[in-house]
């Protein structure tokens, strides 16, 4: 769901739902008063709301937040395989990969309360309970829990992202989850009565929503979309503007599948989508988006043919957003460099003795990726799983000059191949992984 509210901050938020089994739908609104956000989990490197968002940066002041309905207070702990990258934000704050992907569509810098979590939410309400700020009152979800939903959105309107004074003129709220969960019910709650607060024309709200076309016959089925804006209206919100996203382009907002993601902000331009925002909010826009960069960037992207190979050797490599980031950053490159990404994941453990005796195709194939890259590159991680593969690695770059590139985890790698190989220190290690190691190349940092 994407919603947007006038004032002096537009909010887009950001709805998934599933009302048929095996289809995923989005809810986006906006809002021009505060900013707030919600993270999105399914389609999200597809389509996602950066889009109108990045129509939105042609005209000054687009403010941008995220939250997720899980109970974790961050996501910092959590598994990659669960929720994919931790992205890190200039801040320090530990937050879900859609931070990254915005800073990098909206050329912006987030903070840690741009990423709103029910843990972050429960807590601040529990702390407040502690120090009798509600003096005695029974604390309960309405309207103790939702009134702190819109507070943080109030607060985290006001925080400067683009590096220029004040408050921006457009707040964007991503809202994930699935209509109808438990787990959303409070934000989506509090999103109705801060749409109420706010009054008709400081509020748009978005709902994205996927088409499916069933292969037997090509036909489009709107049911899904029927089913979720009657799920939205039952809970009082009502939606502005519906991007309904298809294979094919029948569409009320033409969103169909596009050769490279840059495209797709053009694809909304073309269709006038900025405008049908400005026009719900009452907003004027005297020039048009400038775009002329981007189209620029997607029509390059379309015409690179010569690949480039790289092998990311990883114990993550299941799931591709475990290193979004550094994907991001490859294709970015690769561009530049007028290349074509093509992207080998090796498990780095495949690489080991041990796979050779227990599944020696899968050892075979490893290999073969290994040795057909144009670089390697060893992400960050945690833990000895996979560490001697990722030790051969390095030592194959190395001895065959191939390019290598290895990032936290990945350059301390490089360390210890180096201090085994060619100094003679058999035993060099990190004392992450052997504490008792005689030939510590690789300390954790002492306590000052």
């Amino acid at each position: 769901m994407v919603v947007m509210v006038k004032a002096e901050v537009v909010v887009v938020v950001e709805v998934w739902g599933t009302m048929v089994e095996g289809e995923e739908m989005t809810v986006v609104g906006v809002v021009k008063m505060m900013m707030a956000g919600w993270v999105l989990v399914g389609q999200r490197s597809k389509l996602r709301s950066r889009s109108p968002e990045r129509v939105g940066k042609g005209r000054p002041g687009l403010h941008e937040s995220i939250g997720d309905p899980y109970l974790n207070t961050d996501a910092g702990t959590m598994s990659p395989f669960e929720h994919g990258e931790v992205f890190v934000l200039d801040d320090g704050g530990e937050v879900d990969l859609d931070l990254g992907n915005y800073e990098r569509f909206l050329d912006i810098k987030l903070t840690r309360d741009n990423n709103i979590t029910t843990g972050k939410i429960y807590q601040y309400v529990i702390d407040k309970e502690r120090r009798g700020d509600y003096l005695g009152k029974t604390v309960q979800v309405v309207p103790h829990i939702t009134d702190a939903i819109q507070e943080w959105i109030e607060r985290a309107a006001m925080i400067p992202v683009d590096g220029k004074e004040g408050p921006a003129d457009v707040c964007v709220i991503e809202l994930g989850g699935t209509i109808g969960d438990i787990e959303s019910m409070p934000f989506i709650e509090a999103l109705g009565q801060f749409s109420y607060r706010v009054g008709e024309g400081n509020f748009c709200l978005i709902h994205v929503s996927l088409v499916p076309v069933l292969s037997v016959v090509g036909e489009q089925k709107t049911k899904p979309t029927q089913h979720s804006v009657r799920g939205l209206r039952s809970m009082g919100l009502m939606p502005n503007i519906l991007a309904c996203r298809s294979a094919t382009d029948k569409n009320i907002i033409t969103l169909y599948d596009v050769s490279n993601i840059w495209h797709v902000p053009l694809l909304l331009k073309d269709q006038k989508a900025h405008e049908a925002i400005l026009k719900v909010l009452d907003l004027s826009c005297a020039s048009e988006p400038e775009l002329g960069e981007w189209t620029t960037r997607a029509k390059l992207c379309d015409s690179l043919h010569q690949p480039v190979r790289i092998a990311m050797v990883g114990k993550y490599t299941g799931l591709s957003d475990s290193y979004l980031s550094v994907l991001k950053a490859l294709l970015h490159a690769s561009v530049a460099c007028c290349r074509k990404l093509v992207i080998d994941w090796v498990l780095s453990s495949d690489l080991e003795e041990a796979t050779a005796k227990e599944n020696p195709d899968a050892y075979k194939a490893a290999w073969k990726l290994l040795k057909g890259a144009d670089g390697v590159l060893v992400p960050g991680g945690f833990g000895d799983r996979g560490v001697q593969g990722k030790i051969m690695a390095a030592k194959y770059a190395r001895e065959n000059r191939i390019p290598y590139l290895g990032i936290c985890l990945g350059m301390q790698i490089a360390v210890i191949e180096f201090a085994r190989s060619v100094l003679g220190l058999q035993d060099a290690n990190s004392t992450e992984f052997d504490p008792n190691t005689q030939s510590p190349c690789v300390i954790f940092m002492p306590e000052v």
